[in-house]
């Protein structure tokens, strides 16, 4: 039987010392500041991200090195028969491509490298990540576990309550119509992921309506979209923050309240290559489907 491993990058939310435990390899994403660039979790922490992102500096993101992520590979593969990558949503950035290219193009990564499109990003990102280990520790195939996880693409919701659209029209992370309402004062916008970019779902002007906006949201996903997964005991819930952990362990009290019999997987800061887009004080959260 093969041996499959499993990659993911550092969007996932998964930390350096958390892929140990799970054993698995982290891809560390790279972030711009004034031109310098530093790696999550290797460089940079979140306290110093933070500390960088409110002050008068550049940050951005940027695409990680192929060369650098094909010597990831190379690693794995030295005592792994096949690995499958799993990157953020080519709905977000183009790692998703460049990576997949890559493994298709390159010689020594041909059938041994399966690189997974299936829109996920941040806490989504990281279920599928737990997924596939599941499925690896079956005894699963690289391209089975692709075609599962890229089947199973649209079974997830994300919904994000932000602070300020500074952020995230700077990156350039929001469709037009986001974009339209960063004009008007005291708005804390509810957003949503289905798979692709970033769009509005609700205005709301308090921190309690924007929490409700999110549990009503994801209600109207159980209740319809989700139905059967739920009733099957297939979905779960996590959450995320950004610099916002009080908030988020608050909200998660409410969101145990709201749903007694769907599990709460973790709670996770946000990726630093996400926070840099959204910004402080965010809160989200969201349903998937568990393997």
């Amino acid at each position: 039987m093969k041996k499959t491993a499993i990659v993911t990058d550092s969007n996932s939310g998964i930390t350096q010392s958390i892929a140990k435990e799970l054993g698995i390899s982290v891809v560390p994403m790279p972030v711009l500041i004034d031109a310098d660039i530093f790696y999550e979790d290797i460089t940079l922490s979140q306290e110093q991200f933070y500390e960088k992102l409110k002050s008068d500096v550049s940050v951005s993101t940027s695409q990680p090195n192929p060369i650098a992520v094909g010597e990831i590979w190379d690693e794995v593969l030295k005592t792994a028969d096949e690995l499958v990558y799993i990157p953020m949503s080519s709905g977000l950035s183009e790692t998703c491509n460049t990576l997949k290219h890559f493994a298709e193009t390159e010689e020594r990564f041909k059938g041994k490298v399966f690189v997974v499109d299936n829109q996920r990003i941040s806490i989504t990102q990281r279920q599928s990540v737990l997924d596939a280990l599941k499925l690896a520790n079956e005894g699963k195939s690289g391209k089975e576990i692709s075609d599962w996880l890229i089947s199973t693409k649209m079974q997830a919701s994300i919904y994000i309550m932000v602070n300020t659209l500074k952020y995230l029209k700077k990156g350039g992370r929001l469709t037009p119509a986001v974009a339209a309402i960063g004009t008007l004062l005291k708005i804390k916008p509810v957003l949503q992921i289905q798979g692709f970019k970033l769009d509005q779902y609700a205005k709301v002007r308090k921190l309690a309506d924007a929490k409700t906006t999110m549990i009503n949201a994801l209600k109207k996903d159980f209740e319809t979209r989700f139905k059967d997964l739920v009733n099957a005991g297939k979905m779960t819930i996590a959450l995320a923050h950004t610099e916002n952990l009080e908030e988020a362990e608050k909200f998660k009290a409410e969101l145990h309240e709201a749903f007694p019999n769907i599990e709460i997987t973790f709670t996770d800061p946000l990726s630093l290559s996400v926070s840099c887009h959204i910004g402080p004080g965010a809160l989200a959260c969201a349903c998937m489907l568990k393997y």
